[in-house]
């Protein structure tokens, strides 16, 4: 039989090795009242917090960046060579757009260096595009500094300004440590209303908003970015959006002109310096004519003048072009101009494609560097260093190559002189004052036709910077958008939620990881393979002895449970000896002592209990019986056994033997023959013998008395015993250091998640206080006003029964 109950203890405990969702539900519906107030308080957070939090707003408009590449094919290792490449282009116009030179003029742009905020019970409100007024600005004391204007209308036109005694009324001007200013009227406003107006500084208003506009591609290979922005006022917001996309496209268009302007004004100096030296050559050429009577040195030059004209043409052409090479080489070789806003003009009639694309790829390095240092990029930054690198090796390559272009001009000029030389040694009649004379004139040809050429010049610029259009436009506007996007009412909500679900399922799990003793029946399960051969639930009776004829209270019930399971798990017939023991003082054997030996009377059974617990005897206590002389009398040879045992008032079949007096040697006492003399007597009388003994975690008492037993009952106490030593319920049972071993687990509290579905596998079905029970009612201590609260609040409690 013991070995069958064993199996079906492997049995049960395989099943109940792990909990299923049915257990899992009723082990913790009982917290639920924690969790509903936990979301319910977790709600309330969010509903204040959302009462009193700032509405946030966002705008968002569109604008499409135009490719400037030309329609004709280009090769794309050029291209990629010298930058073109799309994406990048589109990365570093995003970053323009985000950046505070831009977002500066659109603060000016709009005035928001002031900002008017309502001041409301609850919230304040920026009164962006509602202002009641307007702050007229005369002068501001220190504009590096912000200041804060605090105003409450009295009424009749008239303010109450802090830092003033006299009220302030509309259109008068006023005076205050910051500045002074004037009050202009806009919109009807109602007494005693409160406002407060912050004025800050141009680059401190860009900055804060440019650090929250959001720029990215609407879709990719398009060129379309979507430029979005978040504030707590919605006009002001699509305001701001709308401004910076007409603010940056004026921008692209200043860039562009940005070179044209600078050829230009290059233009426009030559042409002044030109002008003054054709006056002062043509004064020179009529002076001398004047004093040497020279009217028309052509017709005295005859046939050999005309070649001498053609070869000075020729002389012109290559001076024109060397007078250029100087201009271009001395602007380049001037320090100031290495890094300065200005660019090289083009080459300006000089025919050599070299130079051509030296000087736009000069001029393009430093429209970039340019770019980069009004977007606040640090002239230190690596990449303007890199850049600097290279504006200075494009530089010497631009001299280096305008003077190989420079010889070969003189070279060619050095030819058409020797020619010239020539003709004039066959003009040996012409008078010396005609030859200065031509020179004169020659001079005053070449610089006239330089002076034609940069007019032309500048004609043709004039036409480029009225022909510029922007590379951008306008996809789509930014609209005024009242729905907030921040604070998200149902994202908070949700989020409320899942907190209040946390905070108690967080608490739960640490006092689980925390909780060292035993709770359910599984946790002994899970550490020995013991059976379990009943459990004691909690009882609320003064008295120790609680199973009586009469008593049908549940633990009484649990007591003839066990009886029941004794009777199968022990086939040997009288005389029965049972060992009750625990691991260590306070699990209740001294209870389940007297209640085991009243139920096996009960049963007809003369029982008699052992107080064998010599050191802390508590049996004769719990009856209600004074001390008497007992075990510790008799092995010591005072006293006869008859005249020891007594019998346990008002119950049939139950005697006791008391411990007796104290001895000082324990131990040693139950080492003494007279121990089996007085089993050998007692199972000649009684049919049950039942031995509470100390427990066998602190002294060795049980141990020596387990050779006497047929079966032991190991208690272990729900919420008091600590797992660890279940260890040593299993190193007992499994090394067979007591004889039949068996759990009883004591002191069971039958409530949701640990009753039926916890220990319940036998299934009480027991409540205090509940009709209609099958088992007696035990009156329970009065429960206090916060736990009748959450008595209402047990989901297990809504579908009783009502009677």
């Amino acid at each position: 039989m013991e070995d069958q109950f064993k199996i079906a203890k492997q049995e049960q405990r395989s099943e109940g090795s792990s909990l299923t969702i049915k257990e899992l539900f009723y082990r913790y519906i009982r917290f639920l009242p924690y969790f509903i107030l936990s979301v319910a308080l977790a709600l309330l957070a969010a509903f204040v917090y959302l009462r009193y939090t700032n509405r946030v707003y966002s705008a968002s408009g569109s604008l499409q960046i135009k490719s400037q590449q030309t329609s004709q094919k280009s090769d794309k290792v050029e291209d990629l060579l010298a930058g073109n490449n799309r994406a990048q282009n589109i990365q570093s116009e995003m970053e323009i757009i985000k950046s505070r030179p831009v977002m500066a003029r659109v603060v000016n742009r709009l005035g928001l260096q002031y900002n008017i905020t309502v001041i409301g019970r609850i919230l304040d409100r920026n009164a962006y595009g509602q202002h009641p007024f307007r702050l007229l600005t005369h002068n501001i004391a220190d504009s590096t500094h912000s200041f804060t204007i605090d105003l409450k209308y009295l009424g009749q036109g008239k303010f109450k300004i802090n830092g003033l005694d006299e009220p302030v009324v509309f259109g008068k001007r006023f005076k205050l440590p910051e500045g002074e200013f004037t009050l202009i009227e806009n919109l009807a406003l109602a007494v005693g209303a409160e406002f407060k107006i912050k004025w800050r500084p141009t680059e401190s208003v860009a900055r804060s908003f440019a650090g929250n506009v959001r720029v990215q591609p609407k879709s990719s290979g398009t060129g379309i970015l979507l430029i979005s922005l978040e504030a707590d006022n919605a006009k002001l917001a699509a305001d701001i959006v709308n401004s910076l996309m007409v603010q940056y496209d004026s921008l692209t268009i200043e860039q562009k002109n940005y070179s044209t302007d600078q050829k230009l004004r290059f233009i426009d100096d030559r042409l002044t310096s030109l002008k003054g030296e054709l006056d002062s050559l043509q004064d020179i050429a009529l002076t001398y004519k004047g004093r040497n009577d020279i009217v028309d040195v052509t017709v005295q030059s005859g046939s050999s003048l005309a070649r001498i004209d053609m070869a000075d043409q020729n002389v012109q052409t290559q001076e024109i072009k060397i007078g250029l090479v100087d201009y271009i080489t001395s602007y380049l070789k001037d320090k100031r101009n290495q890094f300065s806003q200005s660019v090289v003009p083009s080459s300006l009639g000089l025919e050599d494609a070299v130079l051509n694309d030296l000087i736009a790829g000069y001029n393009k390095a430093q429209l970039e560097r340019k770019v980069m240092l009004e977007a606040n990029i640090p002239v230190a930054n690596p990449a303007v260093r890199e850049l600097e690198t290279t504006i200075e090796q494009q530089r010497q390559d631009l001299i280096e190559n305008l003077r190989n272009i420079k010889l070969s001009y003189l070279d060619a000029l050095s030819k058409i002189k020797g020619d010239i030389a020539r003709q004039k040694g066959m003009l040996k009649d012409l008078p010396f004052k005609a030859k200065e004379l031509i020179d004169l004139e020659r001079q005053i040809s070449t610089k006239l036709a330089l002076y034609t050429l940069l007019e032309g010049k500048r004609e043709e610029a004039g036409i480029e910077r009225a022909a510029t259009t922007s590379n951008t436009s306008i996809v789509d506007q930014a609209g005024v958008n009242l729905v907030p996007v921040k604070p998200n009412k149902r994202m908070i909500q949700l989020i409320a939620a899942l907190i209040g679900l946390a905070i108690p399922a967080l608490i739960l799990f640490i006092v689980e990881i925390l909780n060292d003793k035993i709770t359910t029946r599984n946790d002994i399960e899970r550490i020995t393979n013991a059976p379990i051969i009943g459990e004691v639930g909690h009882s609320y009776s003064l008295n120790t002895l609680v199973v009586t004829k009469t008593s049908r209270t549940m633990v009484a019930e649990q007591f003839r449970a066990i009886r029941s399971n004794l009777d199968f798990f022990i086939t040997k017939r009288k005389p029965i000896v049972i060992l009750v023991t625990s691991s260590f003082s306070g699990e209740g054997k001294s209870f389940v002592s007297t209640n085991m030996g009243a139920v096996m009377g009960l049963a007809g059974k003369k029982t008699i209990i052992l107080e064998f617990d010599i050191r802390k005897p508590r049996v004769l206590a719990g009856l209600k019986m004074g001390k008497q002389k007992g075990i510790t009398s008799f092995l010591a040879g005072g006293s006869e056994l008859e005249g020891l045992i007594l019998p346990v008032p008002e119950t049939d079949s139950l005697f006791v033997l008391p411990c007796g007096p104290i001895p000082p040697n324990p131990s040693e006492l139950l080492l003494n023959p007279k121990v089996d003399v007085l089993f050998e007597a007692l199972k000649e009388k009684f049919d049950v013998i039942i031995i509470d003994t100390a427990p066998i975690g602190m002294v060795s008492d049980a141990m020596a008395l387990g050779r006497y037993a047929d079966c032991t009952l190991y208690l272990a106490r729900q919420g008091y015993t600590y797992k660890k030593q279940i260890g040593l319920i299993d190193e007992v049972y499994r090394e067979n250091k007591l004889p039949g071993v068996s759990v009883v687990i004591n002191d069971v509290k039958l409530k949701p998640g640990y009753g039926y579905y916890g220990y319940g596998r036998y299934g009480y079905g027991y409540t205090y206080g509940e009709k209609e029970s099958y088992y007696e009612a035990e009156t329970a201590p009065k429960s206090g006003l916060a736990d009748r609260f959450l008595k209402k609040l047990n989901p297990l409690n809504w579908f009783g029964k009502k009677g």
